[in-house]
């Protein structure tokens, strides 16, 4: 019944609180049913830990079933490796840099330990046979087998620390001389930011060595079992309390939420969300900003919700695996393909351990599509097709390779074309508005890039040129009146910034006094 419980609250916490996080870890690796793909993940140490991981998390991609999957590695979890560990998990999985391969590398390691119960001289030999084999499989974890195993065999099982520290470093000198040491050294492996561990990735691991101490020799010493039962599961609920409510960052959560809604193009959701609470930050703006867009409400309500700066509608060229998406979806949409493509590639390109991202990978290969370099992406398209969700699209767009009346049908890639450009530029990121009114003149029907245009000379303070285009979103921009975003500003500009209550006034005078602190 326990288990069935911890089931069904992992199931429920995943799918309807944080689906997000499902998806972006989905996002940051790409499951290939190949031999290849797992004699690759099989080349390192706890790669192969890593490769039962990421084949849980590709079903991430359908919400329900992953967060059913995540529900029974809990369960799993709770019985080879104790439900303390695990309340510690729900806490450890709150750092969305750690893998699902870390989980398993506990597991295997424990379950190692369980399926060998030999004792004495025989115990000692057979783990000089195991030791190396679940070193290469789950990583430095496998010290954790060595700890567990002193309880069978002894003092001289004390020996097997020193053998295992020695396997590692024979594997580092011969084997992995490309790899830095702490990554045959610690579980780094399983952890997205390179050379860095979370603490609880040392801690649950002790704890699950204590806990199998406490059950099994001492616990017979115990004169009330029931007592201690009750006591076991206090602390259980407690500890699980202190992870949810402290391990789950919940400004860090919504930019990812946000994320994944612009992934999931659920625009109404995110002005909804945003409407209610909003995180002070350019990621954020631009996730909003463009869902406004979308909903062709970017002119009439743009200042009614944070606005970073300058950089607002489109964050500069950032080297790391996240801040760039939300950028490179407004670029998609609004006809930037080079841009996109670009931005999608990079952010691909900054995921450690040479991973390959399903999402971005779709993508660049849905720019080259709308492009007409079909070579190229035929070999996105080959990837993909490998793969367990992403199959039926490459399938389907292998069809199209080619084919420019079936492109330019499409509801979604003939749209893009039409909104490119038809010759490449080059422009610099300090001069985007310009790259935006080019865009605009040269497809008057893009009435997202006029939006962003007149946005960004807001942003900019550039009022001269926001005066000048007004006649241009009077032609073209299909509003039956002059949309209350510019019309505050207008007044706003009318009356020299002596406006009560404006949303344009506020949110100059806060980029005014952020530059007064800087400087």
């Amino acid at each position: 019944m326990a288990s069935m419980l911890l089931g069904i609250v992992a199931f429920v916490f995943w799918f309807f609180f944080y689906p997000q996080a499902l998806s972006y870890q989905e996002q940051y690796q790409l499951f290939q049913w190949t031999g290849d793909y797992l004699t690759d993940s099989l080349s390192v140490p706890g790669g192969f830990a890593g490769w039962l991981g990421e084949l849980v998390m590709q079903f991430y991609y359908v919400e329900w079933l992953g967060a059913l999957l995540l529900a029974a590695v809990f369960v799993a979890f709770s019985w080879i490796v104790g439900w303390i560990p695990a309340m510690l998990l729900f806490w450890l999985l709150g750092d969305p840099a750690v893998t699902l391969g870390y989980v398993m590398a506990v597991m295997l390691a424990q379950g190692a330990f369980r399926l060998n119960p030999t004792e004495g001289m025989k115990g000692l030999l057979i783990d000089l046979m195991v030791v190396p084999l679940l070193f290469w499989l789950t990583g430095p974890l496998a010290l954790l087998y060595v700890l567990l195993r002193l309880t069978k065999t002894g003092a001289w099982g004390g020996l097997h620390i020193v053998y295992l520290l020695a396997v590692a470093l024979l594997a580092y000198r011969f084997l992995l001389p490309q790899q830095p040491l702490e990554m045959v050294l610690t579980p780094t492996i399983h952890y997205r930011i390179s050379l860095e561990t979370n603490t609880l990735m040392w801690i649950i691991p002790l704890v699950a060595l204590t806990e199998y101490a406490v059950r099994y020799h001492l616990m017979e010493k115990l004169k009330s079992l029931k007592t201690a039962t009750v006591i076991y599961a206090i602390a259980c609920v407690i500890l699980a309390w202190m992870g949810i409510s402290n391990g789950y960052d919940r400004e860090l959560y919504e930019l990812i939420r946000q994320d994944y809604l612009v992934r999931n193009q659920r625009w109404d959701e995110i002005i909804e969300r945003a409407e209610k609470h909003q995180v002070n930050a350019a990621f954020s703006s631009v996730c909003v900003n463009l869902a406004l867009a979308q909903k062709r409400q970017l002119a009439e309500r743009m200042f009614d919700f944070y606005q970073n700066g300058e950089d607002a509608l489109f964050m500069p060229y950032t080297r790391d695996n996240t801040s760039m998406l939300p950028t490179a979806e407004a670029f998609w949409h609004l006809g930037l393909v080079n841009s996109a493509q670009r931005y999608m590639f990079d952010t691909q390109e900054s995921i450690l351990r040479g991973k390959l991202s399903g999402r971005c990978t779709k993508r660049i290969a849905e720019c080259m599509l709308v492009n007409g370099h079909y070579q190229a992406a035929a070999k996105q398209i080959r990837i993909l097709k490998k793969t367990l969700f992403y199959r039926a699209w490459a399938e389907e767009a292998e069809k199209m390779l080619g084919n420019e009346q079936q492109i330019n049908a499409h509801p979604l890639y003939g749209k893009i074309r039409q909104l490119r450009f038809r010759q490449e530029h080059l422009y610099s990121y300090r001069d985007i508005e310009d790259l935006l009114e080019a865009l605009f003149k040269e497809n008057t029907n893009n009435k997202m890039a006029l939006d962003y245009y007149m946005g960004q000379l807001l942003l900019e303070s550039k009022i001269g040129p926001f005066r000048r285009a007004m006649p241009m979103v009077q032609q073209y921009g299909g509003y039956p009146q002059m949309p209350r975003g510019y019309a505050d500003a207008m007044n706003a500009i009318a009356n020299g910034g002596q406006v009560v209550g404006s949303a344009y006034v506020s949110y100059v005078n806060r980029m005014l006094q952020s530059r007064t602190r800087n400087n």
